[in-house]
């Protein structure tokens, strides 16, 4: 795909843009919906982690409406196979011959809905897409078109019947965010929003299309990162890992992650360099998921966020004229 070159500048007005149209439909969520975005930018995959009801799926396709991406959903069950995911080979009798049909990972935008409901092999079916960008199926790889974005969401609730993710694969996803009860005045928004409208249906406007997103996220590469901010970054992600709470901290993959998100938290704040203030907004989300705590911290009520949020109290801030490019 040839994406257009954009400037910062550009990014960040479509960001705002996008952030507008789907907030036409997901009411009263700004600091959720700008986390997606962050994670679209940075060409990962989002795990959004909340109960039933609170508009997980509305949020996926809205943004695959918004910026004109291929849209599939796969409704994750204990009886999905792997080749319901990837597609198989069927022989066709007219041509003597086995003919590919894809599966719905072949897409831009694919919502994994439930995805702890599937089985681990199912699961691992996902491992090679989301990290490689392709699919291997009986020998032969194929690459998926970009952008390739995985939502995939779970109930933090309702356990039964459910495979717990692995660590190597809730690895792979950028961020893992809440979405959350709205207040009573957005509520109230969504409920006016529907009687005004008379249908069930939100029809968004698409703001940008699948080229210009690759476009944006190549964009990003021109971001500057100082040296006093990449040393920042490390250190809060070396600190999960002396944590007494925890008995694994996070990778370095944590640390890529924590500043591909940072650099797309500088240009939504319309600036061309990351602050310490990027790196705080976007830390909790990117590494709390990466975190194995102590097993008997749980009767404590401790969660990943508290000891992301703790660390990011004791590790030294740099200092702010240290972060501009003119101290490159």
């Amino acid at each position: 795909m040839n994406a257009t070159p954009l400037s910062l500048e550009e990014v960040s007005r479509l960001c705002e843009r996008i952030l507008d149209e789907v907030e036409r439909a997901v009411i009263g969520k700004r600091d959720a919906l700008e986390l997606v975005l962050l994670g679209m930018l940075a060409d990962g995959h989002v795990l959004i982690e909340d109960f039933p009801g609170l508009a997980k799926t509305l949020i996926a396709r809205s943004f695959a409406q918004v910026a004109t991406m291929e849209f599939r959903r796969i409704q994750f069950t204990p009886d999905l196979m792997p080749a319901d995911v990837t597609g198989s080979s069927i022989f066709d009798q007219r041509v003597s011959d086995f003919e590919f049909r894809p599966g719905p990972i072949f897409t831009n935008l694919l919502l994994a809905d439930e995805i702890n409901r599937a089985p681990p092999k199912t699961q691992a079916a996902l491992l090679e897409a989301m990290q490689e960008r392709q699919v291997t199926i009986e020998g032969i790889t194929r690459p998926l078109a970009r952008p390739f974005l995985v939502l995939a969401t779970q109930n933090p609730i309702e356990y039964e019947g459910t495979y717990p993710l692995p660590e190597a694969q809730l690895d792979r996803f950028l961020l893992r965010i809440g979405v959350g009860y709205p207040s009573r005045e957005d509520e109230w928004r969504v409920l006016e929003s529907r009687i005004l409208r008379r249908e069930d249906e939100v029809v968004l406007e698409p703001i940008v299309d699948a080229a210009t997103l690759v476009g944006m996220q190549r964009a990003l590469e021109l971001v500057h990162v100082a040296e006093s901010i990449g040393y920042y970054v490390v250190d809060v992600v070396a600190a999960t890992r002396s944590s007494p709470s925890v008995t694994v901290g996070a990778s370095p993959r944590g640390s890529l992650a924590v500043m591909k998100l940072a650099r797309c938290h500088a240009v939504l704040e319309g600036r061309d360099f990351v602050t310490p203030e990027d790196v705080k907004a976007v830390a909790v989300p990117a590494l709390a998921h990466r975190l194995a705590l102590r097993p008997e911290l749980w009767v404590q009520r401790i969660r990943p966020e508290d000891v992301v949020a703790e660390r990011l109290e004791t590790v030294p801030t740099p200092r702010a004229e240290d972060v501009s490019p003119t101290k490159a």
